[in-house]
């Protein structure tokens, strides 16, 4: 006996070792070229990089966005759901790491066999109780790999509801910008609408009179009705918004109430980017997949280890009798053990571990691209600023020269020392640049908020994750 324990144990260690090292070999490298700084980032800002707050949407001065964001995130249906895809993942890890331990089972049962006729023998009562217990030892740790990547898939649909949360904060901020600004590009045409409608009024007094043509009066009916048009246009664009809006909230746009008319009091947060490398650790979904490369990397080690011998042992303990009160009286138990080893299906169990394998390298590809992904949405976002504060300073000071440019021209006109074309003129460019003011003023906010999200919103990886 003590031979064939030599001779089995001389089989199988160098088996383990080999599985051992073929199991246990390090994972490709996943480093991917981060920049040493942001490209687009003002000159003079500092490296230091401040952590975005989790409210991050408080800074821009609206207790109208701070209650439009939060019932968003509270009642949006799409976190609902990544919330419930936690709690699959939390079941699924708990079921995945049961095959750790042992599973044992009891057994009772009862019977009787009585005779209906003939000659038949029986033995009357029959009771029977018992445990089982059965344990697989993981010789090449396919059971700890399946348990791992049930918690790397835990952590990966953890990171997604994150990645939930952001985009739904981050839209519900972006279309509550919007429509409050297409309210106040509204506004704003229903003002030069006006201006234009007293326009209107002067050329027919001056037509009356004779001192202006049919000509220009039939200009600035034109005028008018494409201020009419544009009125309507913006309209109809506020209720697109809004009823997005209302469907980000979960709600009907009926129920939308909203107040703030103009984006003027609103401020733009201040927020450094910081260094690129912190964003690694900053943006839940390159959490996410770092987590699904977790989650390929055990299915390798679970794949390869199937392809090799399984040991599993049983134990059990029963008793039997006829009479309830004898049943103790005849203890039986049974151990036992079986090596199973694959030999033959057709290479199965390979294309399985070849499987893992490309979708492996599919993820690193992917894990690498949200990576680049995340860098360019935060240059994109840096850019943006930049150029629309730029955009910004030279358009304030082209709406003030149309104003001026506008008021000199109808007192010139009611003089008679300028034609009524330069009116016309003056009028136009002091509406288009008014309504260039309001776009700029929208877009730059909402440009925060795209570096906002792009820099994670707050959100950072847990000190806990591996």
């Amino acid at each position: 006996m003590t031979t064939r324990r030599l001779t089995l144990a001389i089989t199988v260690m160098p088996l383990c070792i080999l599985a051992g090292c073929a199991l246990s070999e390090n994972p490709a490298n996943r480093k991917t070229a981060v920049p040493a700084a942001w490209h687009f980032a003002a000159s003079g800002t500092p490296t230091r990089s401040d952590r975005v707050s989790d409210h991050w949407w408080t800074q821009f001065g609206s207790r109208e966005l701070d209650r439009i964001v939060t019932q968003a995130v509270a009642q949006s249906y799409d976190v609902a759901a990544a919330t419930a895809r936690v709690r699959q993942a939390q079941a699924y890890a708990r079921i995945a790491g049961a095959p750790l331990l042992p599973e044992v089972d009891a057994a009772l049962s009862a019977s009787r066999q009585g005779q209906l006729g003939g000659h038949a023998a029986v033995t009357g009562t029959a009771l029977s109780a018992g445990f089982t217990a059965s344990y697989e030892i993981d010789f090449w740790g396919g059971n700890r790999a399946v348990r791992d990547s049930a918690l790397a898939t835990l952590r990966a649909t953890d990171y997604d509801r994150d990645t939930v949360r952001l985009t739904i904060s981050a839209g519900a901020a972006r279309l509550w910008l919007q429509t409050v600004g297409l309210r106040q590009r509204l506004a704003i045409a229903h003002l030069n609408r006006d201006n234009a409608a007293q326009v209107l009024k002067l050329v027919e007094s001056q037509v009356r009179a004779g001192a202006a043509t049919p000509l220009e009066q039939a200009q600035q009916r034109g005028l008018l009705a494409a201020q009419d048009r544009s009125i309507a246009a913006v309209d109809q664009q506020i209720g697109d918004s809004e009823n997005s809006l209302s469907v980000l909230l979960g709600r009907h746009v009926g129920d939308l109430a909203l107040d703030t008319a103009s984006l003027e009091s609103l401020k733009a947060p201040s927020i450094r980017a910081g260094l690129p490398s912190a964003l690694l650790h900053r943006r839940p979904d390159i959490a996410r997949a770092e987590a699904d490369l977790a989650v390929a990397d055990a299915n390798i080690l679970a794949a390869r280890a199937a392809m090799l011998p399984a040991l599993n042992l049983t134990a059990g303990v029963g008793y039997g009798s006829d009479h309830l009160i004898t049943l103790l009286d005849n203890p039986l138990y049974s151990v036992a053990a079986a090596l199973t080893a694959p030999i033959f299906n057709a290479g199965r169990l390979a294309a399985g571990r070849d499987l893992t394998v490309a979708q492996r390298e599919e993820l690193l590809a992917q894990y690498r691209s949200t990576i680049v992904s995340a860098f360019g949405d935060v240059e994109r976002a840096l850019n943006a600023i930049e150029g629309l504060d730029r955009q910004a300073e030279a358009q304030q000071q082209e709406l003030s020269q149309a104003r001026t440019a506008f008021t000199l021209a109808q007192a010139r006109y009611k003089a008679g020392a300028e034609t009524f074309l330069t009116v016309l003129d003056a009028q136009r460019t002091l509406y288009a640049s008014m309504d260039l003011h309001a776009q700029l003023r929208q877009s730059r906010l909402q440009a925060s908020v795209g570096l906002c999200k792009a820099l994670g919103g707050g959100w950072a990886l847990p000190p806990d994750s591996p």
